[in-house]
């Protein structure tokens, strides 16, 4: 997918995220201009409007921050919170090989924990910079562990479109929207996703 695209749904969840966890007044604006800082430190020492493979030693740059969009989803007190944040912590350090491999340790402890599948199938694209067979399965894991809740068909949504797979994307974010009572809390965030994907914009690769 455009690195262009990407950024622009990057922002999009995360202020949907921020607006979902009560965040609001000036601490949002705060949220937010840090946001387009980071989003445009990434455009002045990425290559945003490129959609090939990423540069070599910018591993780091190429992680999207999901915590707040997991947050909507599962809360910011749970259980696996500390395995997850540890993971993303190396991932946004361009560790991903180790975020990955704690993770693989925690759901190997906790096989039947959905929440650390999907972490784990979060990191598995954040170390390859896209979707695969590995990452599949975690997602594929989480929903079998629990059927009929919405953050695993999220997350698979998000790693589709990172992957540059936008039709795929939108088509399962408007399955989950289709199956939702229409006053989930969440309803915006992948709404406001699916927007994002449905602008005009690069062919995605």
């Amino acid at each position: 997918m455009s690195g262009w695209l990407i950024l622009a749904l990057l922002l999009v969840l995360g202020l949907g995220a921020l607006w979902l966890s009560r965040v609001r007044g000036a601490l949002l604006q705060a949220c937010a201009a840090a946001l387009l800082l980071g989003a445009a430190g990434y455009a002045l020492q990425g290559s945003p409007g490129l959609a090939g493979a990423p540069a070599q030693g910018s591993a780091g740059r190429d992680v999207l921050p999901l915590t707040e969009a997991r947050h909507a989803f599962y809360g910011n007190f749970s259980p696996e919170e500390s395995w997850i944040l540890m993971s993303e912590a190396l991932a946004r350090s361009g560790n991903t090989e180790d975020a990955v491999g704690i993770l693989q340790n925690a759901v190997h402890r906790y096989p039947t924990d959905a929440h650390l599948w999907v972490g784990l199938g979060n990191a598995l694209v954040d170390h390859a910079h896209g979707l695969t067979p590995p990452a599949e399965f975690a997602y594929r894991r989480a929903t079998e562990l629990s059927p009929g809740y919405p953050g695993p068909a999220f997350f698979y949504g998000l790693a589709l479109a990172r992957s540059g797979d936008r039709e795929d994307a939108i088509a399962v974010w408007r399955n989950l929207l289709a199956n939702a009572p229409k006053e989930a809390s969440w309803r915006p965030l992948v709404e406001q996703g699916i927007a994002a994907l449905s602008r005009p914009g690069p062919a995605a690769r």
